[in-house]
């Protein structure tokens, strides 16, 4: 650190808490010094010549020299295999017990000394030397993981190990959580550490709040998902291979996966996308579905600063005529920025103020930090320090409290791998549901500790309990998210058993669906922003978040009326639709822009609100089924590399195609249109597909078009549910589905399945075969 790293630190949080900030990364790097010694030497091991094997259900165990390999296909296809006899528990991205092992699945020699497991969807070849293969039923190689190599050091202590793997030439990435610079993960190395990148980020920063090691894998071969089940500290470096011209040699694609400590275990789901995701939400648990008012349009600042300034703000949607679901207040809404309190002159009867807005439609959500202050008197501090034989928070090697530096000043951390403290944090949420909020969302949860140098999370030396196990802030750095995203969900199921809860967290791990979603962070005011904004909500949904959306706006600074409207345009389509910004960026309300960005604000808004039940019957599919909302233009199509190569676009469900404008000064776009007829929504133009089309885009609307023969619910004129119906092409079915709005509490789920016909000039709809069964009103479109 210098002097301007010095300054600068104390500039951004100001003096005292800057030259604090200083003292806690000190004191950080000092507890690690002493807790963590240096490696020192280290041997390298290999797991050598296979010397052996012992089948097992749904697979067995391959032993080698110095070391063995355990493979078990599981009930429903997906396929793990571990090194050095890990099995799949203990994982927190599993919700629960291993999947059963399928018995049909069997170990069995294959040739040159190698053995092989045949499932029904895959053929595992295990190599005499440990390299092993992943093949399709008909024989096509879809991974080969290459003899993994281990780093122990001499002295005793965690192994560090590295994971090559070799895809085929045509081979494309995704995933890896929540990264601004995909969808596509091209060449580079990706890190696997949940990190607050500082205040902002753009395309070129990674790693972010969310990551995990999960990576999805699409080729002609096929498509599959390779999960590395370690949540230790690690990175992931990608290159896409390249098709040899002519006679040419194939320069495949390569995965290298690289550990700090950890067990070496992996799970692969194989089949099309749609299968693919339906695996891994069977592996990691489904998504939950929010209640539908958070399907709706979303208002956030840091620095409301008063109850006044808030019906304010509500008072000028409703004025406008524009629709309003939800209002997020930020920490300013705090006394002294101390988590579950409210600042009474600001904020004098916060029941009161959310019981209002409720009535007019308008929901009120919290945001929650973890970091409590330490100091004696709080409530949240006394109680916690009360919890268990030692207390509720993250401790050092010695046994004392960890202390960080956050908006509250000094400041300690709940250890959420630990059910106690989980249960206590849990019932903490009543004093939120007390003052009228609804729901809630974590911040600040990667964790962060302001640091004035190196990393601004807790020292690595930190002692968890994980679930008893016991271990460091090396193991539980990635998880922490996720575990308090589980004491909260949990929480608050507790406290209102009839609701179901509302939650979303800014950082997390594999399983975080089963709790909420997530959004983007602070990310950068500008094109390239807006950019990222998309790319993180796709990488995200193909890792098991459907539910995720940006900062509509970005956090900082101040966007051109063109960037808010456009940016405003791509949240209206995504998932969480919500505005938002940092205190000094501005406002975010639509009218602030001038007239012609508040009509195009309204007319997207009221689109918004028209597609509500279409928004419900996405949700609920995702929990049925796996799929994300919103789908890369490839979903169903994996096998058209055009598609492949596409960024700018991304399928609403099965039904919408929405191309929205991420450049300045554009007026009409070109759009790659999988296969089939499309619509589009507003002109009525038909286009064809394969190919690509030019589209009109101007600046009052963004091109969405709508599938031939697609069933799409929306809500008619008088607010009841509508069938809008886009005609099939003759020969052509086609259809979707619906699930109807039952409230936000827990009633069964009933799927009613549509097709669509053309028939002598007349569209024909049918629920299951039967004209007569649709009872609400059908509009057909495109005829």
């Amino acid at each position: 650190m210098d002097g301007r790293d010095l300054v600068r630190s104390v500039k951004s949080v100001g003096s005292k808490q800057g030259l604090r900030t200083v003292r806690s990364a000190w004191r950080r790097a000092r507890a690690d010094a002493r807790a963590l010694p240096a490696r020192g030497p280290e041997r390298a091991r290999v797991p050598g010549a296979v010397v052996g094997a012992e089948p097992k259900p749904g697979g067995g165990v391959v032993r080698f020299a110095r070391s063995e390999l355990r493979i078990r296909v599981a009930v429903g296809g997906a396929v793990f295999w571990g090194w050095g006899g890990t099995e799949p528990l203990p994982s927190y991205a599993l919700p629960g017990a291993a999947p059963d092992a399928d018995p049909r699945a069997l170990l069995e020699p294959d040739k040159d000394g190698g053995w092989q497991v045949v499932s029904e969807r895959l053929t595992v070849v295990v190599s005499r030397h440990g390299a092993v293969e992943l093949r399709t039923p008909g024989g096509v190689v879809l991974r080969r993981e290459l003899p993994p190599r281990w780093w122990e050091p001499v002295a005793g202590g965690p192994a560090r190990w590295v994971q090559r793997s070799e895809l085929p030439a045509d081979a494309r990435f995704f995933g890896l959580g929540g990264r601004a610079a995909g969808p596509r993960l091209r060449d580079g190395e990706y890190g696997l550490w949940n990190t607050d990148p500082g205040g902002r980020f753009g395309p070129e920063d990674d790693p972010l709040y969310l990551t995990m090691p999960a990576q999805v894998v699409v080729s002609d071969a096929g498509t599959h998902l390779a999960f590395h089940d370690n949540s230790w500290a690690g990175r992931v470096v990608l290159s896409e291979g390249e098709e040899g011209a002519g006679s040419g040699h194939d320069r495949p694609g390569t995965s290298e996966v690289r550990m700090e400590g950890g067990p070496l275990r992996c799970w692969v789901v194989v089949g099309t996308p749609a299968r693919v995701l339906q695996g891994w939400s069977a592996l990691t648990g489904a998504p939950v579905v929010p209640p539908s008012w958070a399907l709706g349009p979303q208002h956030a600042r840091w620095g409301f600063g008063s109850e006044r300034e808030v019906r304010r703000v509500v008072a000028g949607y409703r004025e406008r005529g524009l629709p309003l679901s939800v209002l997020h207040l930020d920490i300013d809404h705090f006394d002294a920025h101390r988590v579950f309190t409210v600042d009474r002159e600001r904020f004098p009867d916060l029941p009161g103020l959310a019981e209002e807005l409720r009535g007019g439609g308008v929901r009120l959500v919290s945001i929650v930090d973890p970091a409590v202050a330490a100091v004696p008197g709080d409530a949240v501090f006394d109680t916690g320090a009360a919890v268990g034989a030692s207390g509720a928070f993250v401790r050092d090697a010695r046994g004392r409290a960890v202390r960080g530096e956050v908006w509250a000043g000094e400041c300690v951390y709940p250890d959420f791998t630990d059910p106690g403290v989980r249960e206590w944090w849990g019932g903490l949420y009543e004093e939120r549901l007390a003052q009228g909020f609804s729901g809630v969302w974590h911040d600040m949860n990667e964790p962060v500790s302001f640091m004035a140098f190196g990393e601004a999370t807790l020292p690595r030396s930190s002692r968890h309990a994980l679930e008893g196990r016991g271990g460091d802030h090396r193991e539980a750095h990635n998880v922490y998210g996720l575990a308090m995203a589980r004491a909260g969900y949990e929480g608050l199921l507790r406290l209102r058993p009839r609701e179901r809860p509302f939650l979303f967290s800014r950082s997390g791990w594999a399983g975080m669906q089963r709790y909420g979603g997530t959004w983007s962070g602070d990310v950068t005011t500008g094109w390239p922003g807006l950019r990222a904004s998309l790319s993180l909500v796709l990488g995200l949904g193909l890792c098991g978040v459907p539910y995720s959306g940006p900062d509509v706006g970005g956090f900082g600074g101040s966007p051109s009326p063109e960037l808010y409207l456009r940016w405003f345009q791509l949240g209206a389509y995504l998932p969480l639709f919500r505005t938002h910004a940092a205190i000094g960026a501005g406002r975010r309300e639509p009218w602030e822009f001038g007239p012609l960005v508040l009509e195009g604000a309204r007319e997207v808004l009221v689109e918004r609100e028209r597609l509500r039940p279409y928004w419900v019957t996405l949700a609920q599919l995702a929990r049925l089924t796996g799929a994300p909302y919103v789908r890369p233009l490839w979903w169903a199509a994996p096998g058209d590399r055009a598609l492949r190569e596409c960024e700018d676009a991304f399928l609403l469900g099965d039904a919408l195609l929405v191309a929205p404008v991420l450049e300045p000064g554009v007026v009409e776009r070109s759009v790659r249109l999988p296969q089939g007829r499309w619509y589009d929504t507003v002109s009525g133009a038909v286009y064809e597909g394969p190919g690509q089309v030019m589209v009109e885009a101007p600046l009052s609307r963004v091109p969405v078009l709508a599938r031939a023969g697609s069933v799409i619910p929306v809500r008619g004129s008088g607010g009841g549910l509508e069938l809008e119906v886009w005609a099939p092409v003759e020969g052509v079915g086609g259809g979707g589905s619906v699930v109807r709005d039952r409230g936000d509490g827990w009633a069964p789920v009933v799927v009613e399945r549509y097709t669509t016909r053309l028939s002598g000039g007349r569209v024909v709809v049918e629920r299951d075969g039967e004209e007569d069964l649709v009872d609400c009103p059908v509009r057909v479109r495109g005829l």
